[in-house]
């Protein structure tokens, strides 16, 4: 560890809670380098849908390395492009009969996000985003505007505006309809917001802890976008491909967005992309106006390409489904009866464990200390970290989903204890 603190910068985050050195990774585990193994139910942040080194994914990798393909190619055109664009075509826009242009953004998803933004001032004249209180969209000064967390904003060093946050579908504010708010925010005179190019979205909102946007409330948002002419930019980067079930997290709303943002686990194997689609007349762009040096990752399309064929083959979507029965049943049965104060959420292989009315505001980070300690790697996220985020490789065994599960249920009910005696003794 020496060496890390002695050179790597202070930014470092997720080592402060997973601090051993990790060496081999495989499916849904990781292995330290002093041979410990670990349960994943973190998947990279969301960049591992298809589990650690993916056996299809990787030989198609391994074969495409070893015929001396190209590895970099800017934005030229590149067989590995193509075979890309054709398979994503195939399988996931036209089924699904999605009229989109495909950009490829820098490799991050943020990047994704800064696209989005400046597309819609370019095509709207308008500067203004709508966005949501508890959305994030990523740390570069673009996205940390439609960003809502107060200490990650502070971060970039200036003011940050053209950007005005409303409570989210799902919002601690009992009783508030947001989009009847929108609306007449837009259609009064006096109410010191102008129109803005865009309103950025999640579905759900994962770092924001696990919020679910309902089908009818993304409805009526597509509905007010379209009646006042404003972009709707969907921001899949963490929980699309095939994390919610279906590919896109949109589409258990049947609405279709202007934008979407696809990043983290669209390389199949967590190489570096992002992409940004777009209704074919939005592509308004002139050459090389939004570029990047990276944003022909040649190995990541490699990669992607395979991911598309292993989703098809395996039938993941239906798997995920039945996966998510398991763990909506567990939850429900096994982690509730705990505490009367915890609250469940979430979609497909998302799931959040809310403790916000446990009365103890270090619970979650003691509950993912001792999950990590038992061999179990999960995050906390939302509001003052209160809300454990489940989110396994959608390719784990459901011997290792149950293991996983039930070392949360031990560590949660042996902090739940604690908690339970204070209140007694009162």
């Amino acid at each position: 560890m020496e060496i890390f603190e002695q050179y790597e910068s202070n930014v470092r985050a997720y080592c402060r809670n997973f601090y051993d050195v990790f060496d081999r990774a495989k499916g849904a585990l990781i292995y330290s380098e002093s041979g410990k193994k670990f349960v994943d139910f973190f998947a990279g942040a969301g960049a591992l849908n298809y589990g650690h080194n993916n056996e299809y994914i990787k030989q198609k990798i391994l074969a495409y390395l070893e015929s001396d393909s190209i590895t970099h190619g800017l934005d030229m055109y590149t067989k590995a492009k193509r075979e890309f664009i054709e398979k994503f075509s195939q399988i996931i826009l036209e089924p699904r009969k999605l009229n989109y242009k495909i950009q490829f953004c820098g490799p991050t998803g943020t990047n994704a996000v800064e696209a989005s933004l400046k597309l819609a001032r370019k095509i709207t004249k308008r500067t203004g985003i709508f966005a949501f209180m508890g959305g994030f969209h990523g740390m570069s000064l673009g996205s940390l505007v439609v960003t809502s967390n107060i200490q990650k904003r502070s971060s970039s060093g200036i003011a940050l505006s053209d950007v005005t946050f409303f409570p989210y579908s799902e919002s601690p504010i009992d009783s508030f309809d947001t989009i009847e708010y929108m609306e007449a925010v837009l259609n009064d005179g006096h109410s010191g917001i102008e129109k803005p190019a865009a309103i950025i979205f999640e579905t759900i909102q994962a770092e924001g802890g696990v919020n679910i946007a309902s089908p009818e409330w993304m409805l009526r948002l597509r509905e007010l976008s379209d009646r006042h002419g404003i972009l709707l930019i969907c921001d899949d980067i963490q929980v699309g491909c095939g994390r919610t079930g279906p590919f896109f997290s949109f589409e258990r709303a049947g609405m279709i967005p202007d934008i979407v943002l696809l990043s983290k686990s669209i390389s199949g194997y967590g190489l570096p992309m992002s992409i940004l689609l777009m209704k074919p007349e939005l592509d308004v762009w002139k050459p090389g106006e939004h570029n990047g040096t990276f944003r022909g990752n040649q190995l990541a399309f490699i990669g992607a390409t395979a991911a598309l064929e292993y989703w098809e083959m395996n039938n993941l979507e239906q798997s995920v489904k039945y996966k998510e029965a398991f763990v909506r049943e567990y939850l429900t049965k096994q982690i509730l009866s705990l505490h009367k104060g915890l609250t469940i959420r979430g979609a497909g292989l998302i799931r959040g464990i809310d403790f916000s009315n446990v009365e103890d505001e270090r619970i979650t980070q003691k509950v993912v200390e001792e999950c990590y300690q038992n061999g179990l790697i999960i995050e906390s996220a939302g509001r003052k970290d209160s809300v454990i985020k489940l989110m396994p490789p959608l390719t784990i065994e459901l011997e290792l989903l149950q293991q996983g599960c039930s070392i949360i249920r031990q560590a949660i009910q042996e902090n739940i204890n604690k908690v339970l005696e204070v209140e007694s003794y009162g």
